[in-house]
């Protein structure tokens, strides 16, 4: 089914009234570092933070969006020519300019592009859809102790949707994990937790101030709900993204380790996961800036330096997760 048709058979009003259904952006098999065993990853678009080194900025937008690879454009024009909604235009220099207020991403100009430059990210799937998918892979969680983890994004910014899905995986006796970062009502993501039996979430600073300024948001509400977590015995995983010039001083990573270290016995490990520059082309395919260009990546030296720090308050530390 196209992408066009796809979008029509879940258009607004049937989705009201219609099969529950998420918007993913993507679907990962044979993951190993997302949860135990082997798994498959299922990403739900939409994020209440905005992260300055989002490694999936596509993710962010809780709609469906245009994606762009301006070196796979062939400068065929078809992309403009096409566009029901004059969307698209083409300037002096040949560079294609997408007016994103106008576009209605139906979908005309991928199917159209020649060179593949141009791609839809999102897609409306229902809980069974996604489900079906996930049990292609059933022999390898049974062998490797896997199962199906939900992603982003933020996968309870789709609380209803995530919900469903969980409690179908957990019904097909699959192990479900969720990569949250815990911002969302206490309420919401108490009753995630229900069906959930891995969290894994970033601690990205802990100061809120600077949290703010880093993501968009305070940290509050993210601390009171990773600490809920463990006081109803979930498993939790904690990764710290470090990111050098922002959250990667001493005083910030031994407060996070001591923050972590009271969360007892629930937490199975810590990941410090040094920043990368791989989702750096991915803000300009979106037509948006990257204010971390030029950052590199930390020293060894330095994040060796980190795990000595946060080992005495919790052993079991993994560098890159």
């Amino acid at each position: 089914m196209r992408w066009k048709e796809r979008q029509h058979r879940f258009s607004l009003e049937d989705r009201h009234k219609g099969p529950l259904t998420g918007l993913v952006f993507d679907i990962q098999r044979f993951a190993v570092h997302d949860g135990g065993g082997i798994r498959t990853l299922v990403f739900l678009k939409g994020c209440p933070l905005k992260c300055k080194w989002c490694q999936n900025p596509e993710s962010m937008n809780p709609g469906p969006e245009i994606m762009r690879i301006p070196h796979h454009c062939i400068g065929c024009v078809k992309c403009a020519t096409l566009c029901p909604e004059q969307a698209i235009e083409i300037n002096e220099n040949f560079e294609v300019l997408i007016d994103r207020d106008k576009c209605t991403y139906c979908g005309e100009c991928v199917e159209k592009c020649y060179a593949g430059s141009m791609t839809i990210v999102g897609r409306y799937l229902t809980v069974d859809e996604v489900m079906e998918e996930v049990e292609r892979d059933r022999p390898f969680y049974n062998t490797s102790s896997g199962g199906v983890t939900f992603s982003g994004g933020e996968p309870t910014l789709q609380a209803e949707f995530l919900i469903n899905a969980l409690q179908k995986a957990q019904s097909m006796g699959l192990h479900t994990a969720i990569e949250s970062c815990c911002l969302c009502p206490a309420e919401t993501f108490a009753e995630v937790m229900k069906y959930t039996d891995l969290v894994l979430t970033d601690i990205k600073h802990m100061d809120s101030d600077r949290h703010r300024e880093l993501t968009g948001a305070p940290n509050e509400q993210i601390l009171a709900n990773i600490r809920m977590a463990a006081e109803m015995g979930k498993t939790m995983r904690i990764r710290i993204p470090l990111i050098p010039g922002c959250n990667d001083s001493e005083e910030n990573i031994e407060a996070t380790a001591k923050f972590v270290k009271s969360l007892g016995s629930s937490v199975e490990g810590l990941d410090i996961l040094p920043y990368h520059r791989l989702g750096e082309p991915k803000w300009e395919q979106l037509d948006r800036q990257y204010t971390l260009s030029g950052v590199t990546p930390p020293k060894r030296e330095h994040v060796l330096a980190l795990k000595d720090l946060v080992m005495p308050h919790c052993p079991n530390v993994s560098v890159g997760g």
